[in-house]
């Protein structure tokens, strides 16, 4: 490594510690004064606002930006189950700021261990997904279907885990089980490019790179459609969407 690597990498590294040092202290603050107004009156939308802040404040200190292209593809006035496929950390807080203002999310359970964050992220409706346990999942699902039911638009990440090269992996059938509940429901899928570049799997240290944010024609069920052809399907439309991130 020469001199010039060897100090990109220092201020890589010196950004991404302040910003990921803000960003606990934004959570900490945010997220208590957040719980104490959202709890007592009910009002979840102020965790929404301030998840909104706080995430244009990290992305905004750690030099990641994104456009968005396809958006006249969603439904406007009702709920949209967004199918993005998935590269790294970041996927969930830039989707969370592009998508909807009130978007909720499936999330690893894992994280209702962090302090305060974990709290905050169920008291807005996200639900918890525990891998490996086919009764949580399936518990899951039926939540997310009652809360979709309800108006509230989700993402989701049908190929359960992040890609190592960027590809887009099998979709699995929690998304079918899902729209097999919610039949109704508008399924957009979404293609992420560049994020793998930006935060890969393994690193803490961002890339300042732009990402671009494709949205593809909704999706839906069709009656009596098997897993397998409806999974493919879905997944054949979210790669559709890649030579647009491209253009």
């Amino acid at each position: 490594m020469d001199g010039r690597s060897r100090m990109s990498t220092l201020i890589a590294a010196i950004r991404s510690a302040f910003t990921y040092l803000v960003i606990a202290l934004y959570v900490a603050a945010a997220g208590t004064i957040g719980l104490a107004i959202a709890l007592p009156l009910k009002l979840k939308g102020v965790l929404y606002e301030l998840g909104h802040c706080g995430i244009a404040l990290a992305l905004g200190l750690s030099g990641i930006r994104y456009r968005v292209s396809g958006r006249h593809n969603v439904p406007k006035g009702t709920a949209v189950v967004y199918c993005s496929n998935h590269q790294s950390n970041v996927d969930p807080p830039v989707l969370y700021r592009a998508l909807d203002r009130r978007l909720h999310i499936l999330f690893k359970a894992e994280l209702r261990s962090v302090p305060i964050l974990g709290i905050v992220m169920e008291t807005g409706g996200f639900i918890p997904v525990t891998r490996g346990k086919r009764d949580e999942a399936i518990g899951a699902i039926d939540l997310a279907a009652a809360s979709i039911r309800s108006g509230n638009s989700f993402l989701i990440f049908p190929e359960g885990t992040r890609s190592l090269d960027g590809e887009v992996k099998e979709f699995r059938a929690g998304l079918y089980h899902l729209a097999h509940k919610v039949p109704e429901a508008e399924l957009v899928p979404v293609f992420l490019q560049n994020l793998n570049r930006i935060l890969p799997k393994g690193t803490l240290l961002p890339v300042p790179l732009l990402s671009t944010i494709v949205f593809g024609p909704p999706v839906q069920l069709l009656y009596g459609e098997r897993k397998q052809d409806f999974l493919e399907r879905t997944r054949d439309a979210l790669l559709s969407l890649v030579p647009h991130a491209h253009s």
